[in-house]
């Protein structure tokens, strides 16, 4: 169905078409200043580091529900090959095919468009068949180190896992902002638990992709109120699916990349570091997060990490 007058009128309210100029490809990256990141850098304490990324493997996320998105597929192409001739140090290489977004992920600036249009007013026949994304490409992406903020909503709602029919609204951002005993500010990249990846590390793919809690509809405007860079989850799919609106599918993922400009990822593994918050009694920590830069690519893996 057209997208409804409720989605254009939340377009309108966090649109940042313009906002760092007419040639900007980076968005609400442009929020993640020095600044905030030498603040960044004062919440280490311990030094503890937790990986938030997935293992790339051939029997990962990807159930075929989302077409093209292929969990990797792993290659040797040499295996302990004397390239210089016998008895000279042998060498192994391998190669591997996979969906850029096939597992922990960066979706990029041109995943989506929506009425013909990409982020800053940019057509989306940007994207093309060979050049890939002409525009927005995610190797412009700046390198995303920052704060990171665990909101943690299933422990807010006293769970280890939200229902999947369960859209995340603002009042549970606040409420997990509330349990986090910090405020969310400029500059920071939010990281927002549902559990939803406990199906996953146990077994069920299936249940890990539908139904699946994830953001609502009204969740934009919290973020972009407080100039968040960037926001992850542990979800398939990001936003609630199936769609809180009937056959209204992927709204958030057009306000957030195509009207904000602001990245988001899913299928971070967001259990180790839940503990870990917990245990310590805070959830802010330094971010490092890059996005490997594939030019031309609307999406990309990420093994981020978080250091206490």
């Amino acid at each position: 169905m057209p997208l409804p007058q409720e989605f254009h009128d939340i377009a309108a309210r966090v649109n940042n078409w313009g906002r760092w100029g007419a040639d900007d490809e980076i968005g609400t990256l442009n929020l993640i200043t020095d600044e905030v990141v030498r603040a960044a850098a004062a919440t280490v304490r311990s030094g503890r580091r937790i990986p938030l990324a997935l293992p790339l493997r051939q029997d990962g996320v990807q159930t075929g529900m989302i077409p093209g998105r292929v969990n990797p597929l792993h290659t040797m192409t040499a295996i302990n090959q004397e390239i210089f001739g016998p008895g000279t140090v042998a060498t192994s290489d391998d190669a591997v095919t996979m969906g850029l977004q096939a597992a922990t992920h960066w979706d990029g600036l041109t995943h989506v468009s929506h009425s013909g249009r990409l982020y800053n007013n940019r057509p989306a026949d940007a994207v093309t068949a060979h050049g890939g994304a002409t525009v927005l490409g995610i190797e412009k992406a700046t390198p995303i180190t920052s704060r990171g903020v665990l909101l943690d909503v299933a422990r807010a709602h006293g769970t280890d896992l939200l229902p999947g029919g369960h859209a995340v609204t603002p009042e549970d951002l606040d409420a997990a902002e509330e349990l986090a005993g910090t405020t969310v500010r400029a500059g920071d990249i939010v990281l927002v638990r549902t559990g939803q990846l406990r199906h996953y590390l146990a077994g069920d793919r299936q249940a890990y992709a539908f139904p699946s809690p994830g953001l609502s509809l009204r969740t934009p405007e919290w973020f972009h109120a407080r100039d968040v860079a960037a926001v992850a989850n542990d979800t398939l799919t990001f936003e609630i699916f199936p769609p809180e609106i009937e056959d209204l599918w992927m709204p958030v993922h057009a306000l957030h990349l195509v009207e904000m400009g602001m990245l988001q990822g899913q299928n971070w593994n967001l259990e180790e570091l839940a503990a870990s918050c917990a245990e310590e009694g805070r959830y802010s920590f330094f971010l490092s997060a890059m996005a490997e830069p594939f030019v031309g690519g609307s999406g990309t893996p990420v093994a981020p990490v978080a250091v206490l």
